[in-house]
């Protein structure tokens, strides 16, 4: 199938595209623990960041999963085993007018909120709020009924892929395709955390070579982890989670970063962005003093005569402070007549 993804996609005042700063999601998700006071927290640290956007999670448990479902491994580790997930997430539920709270805070503290909606149920109220682009989880990407509902509101849709294999994601793509163009695609490893191992930042290229848009990476590797590297390879949108507390009562605190290392990781991010430069080879700035004092040009090697021809072995090439004919330029000399004389170390002018 042939894509024609966009190359350029706005979420607010901010431009994804491969000639911007990398999007910046600081992922608070469920670890408000239900609490919109703290959501508030979290907001504030989000823009404390530098991040260019805050996300949460909206659902509607008794839509989202079965009674009788265990818990994810890594959510038995987190929180009580005894737990049944449904009543873990009927904790960290918000509700409409919360949501609505929270954007209109965002949007007081200058950043921009983002949402991923898991049921039908929520994306309805989601849109009635206005929210400008959604994020979907990789738990929906096989959801293709879903998928369909999210395409066709129009607003840009930032796809995680955790746990799917290939051809599920392409299904994915084809059928948002139908209805949005506006899509960035993520890698993502859907276990929190993963092991270094398991980040397999290289899928970003086969996504880039397969669908021709956009890409990004949700990261849940540990510290800092892989996304700042995920940058350096081309990815356009970067997600991380992070927390209050690690400590604290929920299934994501521990694989999340703490305030400091969120400041940590988008600092690292636009630092990654600094080394990455321009793709436009030619000397910086600062390299044309260097250049000056390092370059070499063209002097005598030994005597010429004025009046001889002039032979390869009568040049060399040595630093001279930037004046001179440059060594590129030595077949236009071979052959010619020396208009003067030239000793040892004169540099060689005409």
């Amino acid at each position: 199938m042939k894509y024609s993804f966009s190359k350029h996609i706005t979420i607010g005042n901010k431009v994804i595209s491969n000639d911007h700063p990398a999007f910046i999601i600081a992922e608070a998700g469920v670890n408000h623990g239900g609490d919109v006071n703290l959501a508030k927290e979290l907001i504030d640290i989000a823009v404390q960041s530098g991040a260019d956007a805050v996300k949460f999670q909206a659902f509607k448990t008794e839509n989202l999963i079965l009674e009788s479902v265990e818990k994810a491994p890594y959510q038995q580790q987190t929180t009580s085993a005894s737990e049944s997930q449904f009543n873990m997430l009927k904790k960290l539920e918000l509700r409409k007018d919360q949501y609505q709270e929270l954007k209109d805070y965002c949007e007081q503290k200058g950043i921009i909120f983002l949402i991923t909606p898991f049921d039908k149920f929520s994306l309805g109220q989601l849109e009635e709020l206005g929210v400008e682009a959604y994020k979907v989880a990789s738990t929906d990407t096989t959801n293709l009924p879903f998928l369909k509902k999210i395409a066709l509101t129009g607003k840009p849709i930032l796809l995680s892929t955790g746990m799917s294999f290939l051809d599920e994601v392409k299904s994915a793509m084809q059928t948002i395709h139908e209805f949005n163009k506006d899509v960035v695609i993520l890698q993502c490893t859907a276990n929190y955390p993963i092991e270094d191992s398991e980040a397999n930042l290289n899928v970003m290229d086969t996504y880039g070579a397969e669908f021709g848009g956009l890409v990004g990476y949700s990261d849940h590797s540990v510290g800092l982890g892989a996304a700042p590297y995920a940058v350096a390879k081309g990815a356009k949108v970067v997600e991380k989670h992070f927390t209050i507390d690690k400590l604290a009562d929920g299934p994501d605190h521990r694989a999340s970063l703490d305030p400091a290392q969120l400041k940590e990781f988008v600092l690292e991010v636009r630092r990654i962005e600094l080394f990455l430069g321009s793709s436009e080879k030619k000397p910086t700035n600062s390299e044309m003093h260097t250049r000056k004092s390092l370059q070499k040009y063209l002097v005598a090697a030994r005597t010429i005569k004025a009046g001889a021809l002039i032979k390869e072995e009568d040049l060399v090439a040595k630093r001279t402070g930037g004046v001179g004919i440059s060594p590129m330029k030595y077949l236009d000399l071979v052959g010619t007549i020396a208009k003067r004389d030239f000793n040892i170390n004169d540099i060689i002018d005409a």
